[in-house]
């Protein structure tokens, strides 16, 4: 059985984020947590509240599914719509600021294939 979640609109930048989702790609769930839970980068907080949403989907989908067999089936991290704003500099010119976003998706899977 497998479960998903997605994360849009998230306002770091996809290569910060690729960083983290790195750490966890392929492990169980529960250690995939607490390698979240004390990784010091800003978008650790929201790829693990994004994993716990997608064990929330599986419990949700099968009430009989353990959870402590789930683990990170896939993850990826997809760059999303680009906020533009510019910044005023010398001589009347402006110079244009690219604030990136990020989708993420989680797919967990059970070991059942």
């Amino acid at each position: 059985m497998t479960s998903n979640a997605k994360l849009r609109h998230l306002g770091i930048a996809p290569r910060k984020v690729r960083v983290v989702v790195d750490l966890v790609r392929g492990k169980p769930v529960g250690e995939a947590l607490n390698l979240l839970r004390f990784t010091p980068k800003a978008a650790a907080r929201p790829v693990a509240k994004l994993v716990r949403s997608a064990v929330a989907n599986a419990v949700q989908a099968d009430e009989n599914l353990d959870v402590d067999r789930l683990w990170i089936q896939t993850i990826t991290v997809d760059q999303g719509p680009m906020l533009r704003r510019f910044l005023t500099r010398a001589q009347g010119r402006a110079t244009r600021i690219n604030k990136k976003t990020s989708h993420v998706q989680v797919r967990l899977s059970d070991g059942k294939r």
